[in-house]
């Protein structure tokens, strides 16, 4: 395990293959079947208290959990190229991109 990231009921590991593994309870991102398919290569997560985010390799981002804490990035997604870091607060994410902009949700 690289990495272990906690919501308030559930929590995501970065395995040393870059997969991810969550459990605990769904309504705080314990289930991320929903995006299991693009969670390869994941470099880092980060969690709001009911949500979580992991920024990949290639720069973009996948999210889930709770949409009203962050779980749902669908409306910025297409500006979620070239991220370099990603930040939490307790019901929002920011991602920093390379060109120093900075996308919220």
């Amino acid at each position: 395990v690289k990495q272990v990231q906690a919501s308030g009921f559930a929590f995501a590991a970065v395995l040393d293959s870059g997969s991810v593994v969550t459990w605990g309870n769904p309504r705080y991102g314990g289930n991320s079947s929903g995006v299991q398919h693009r969670l390869r290569s994941v470099h880092h997560i980060e969690a709001t208290s009911c949500a979580f985010a992991a920024l990949l390799a290639d720069g973009s981002v996948a999210t889930w959990g709770s949409s009203a804490y962050g779980g749902d990035s669908s409306e910025v997604q297409d500006q979620l190229r070239n991220v370099l870091q990603l930040r939490a607060t307790e019901s929002a994410f920011a991602a920093v991109l390379a060109d120093g902009s900075v996308v919220t949700w």
